[in-house]
């Protein structure tokens, strides 16, 4: 039941979409009707500046933050598994927010900050990693498919079975999320995000 509970409270924190909240405040239009239509950060980046995108940045890792402390909090003794929980609750919430109709998010930053949370060292390795990955191929969907594929390891090291089937839910997000960007990058489509594009 307490894991029930984390689940519910992610949900909650991910309701809050910082990049409609900034989108409507500085445009007077929803994230969703510019650019890419996607509410996250790499969105408003091409649509408002770095400013505007390291904040929703910053809010969506914040929300990823405040819900984990909170569950961590009321029940302890989940263990650090917690994190995930309330992550993947997170993360469902800001990719499905029920009251933009289930249209929100990619959830990559969620997904990281619940992770790192998780083990700090070895998942922030992986993210890492799909800095890396960026740098290298240009492509932001292979390299959050590539850190939640990476921290699979470590959540079955760290927390078993149960952690392990977590971070597939997320993965299993992630990829479906981004399997058209990936798809577009197989065939040298997609933007790349170190790119400027007019």
């Amino acid at each position: 039941m307490e894991r029930l509970f984390c689940l519910a409270i992610g949900y909650g924190f991910g309701l809050i979409l910082f990049a409609d909240l900034i989108a409507q405040a500085r445009l007077r239009r929803s994230a969703r009707e510019i650019g890419s239509h996607n509410p996250g950060t790499a969105n408003i980046t091409r649509q408002m500046g770095l400013r505007w995108g390291l904040a929703v940045l910053t809010g969506d890792l914040l929300k990823t933050g405040a819900a984990c402390w909170l569950c961590a909090a009321l029940f302890p003794e989940v263990g650090r598994t917690v994190c995930l929980w309330a992550g993947l609750g997170v993360t469902l919430g800001h990719n499905f927010p029920v009251w933009a109709r289930f249209r929100g998010g990619k959830g990559v930053a969620t997904t990281c900050a619940a992770l790192v949370l998780f083990s700090p060292l070895w998942c922030g390795l992986c993210v890492i990693l799909g800095g890396v990955v960026v740098l290298l191929t240009g492509y932001l969907p292979v390299a959050a498919v590539v850190i939640t594929a990476a921290a699979l390891l470590p959540a079955w090291h760290f927390g078993g079975a149960e952690a392990m089937l977590l971070a597939l839910a997320l993965l299993a997000l992630m990829i479906s999320r981004h399997w058209r960007g990936i798809f577009r990058a197989a065939r040298g489509e997609e933007h790349k995000a170190l790119r400027k594009h007019s």
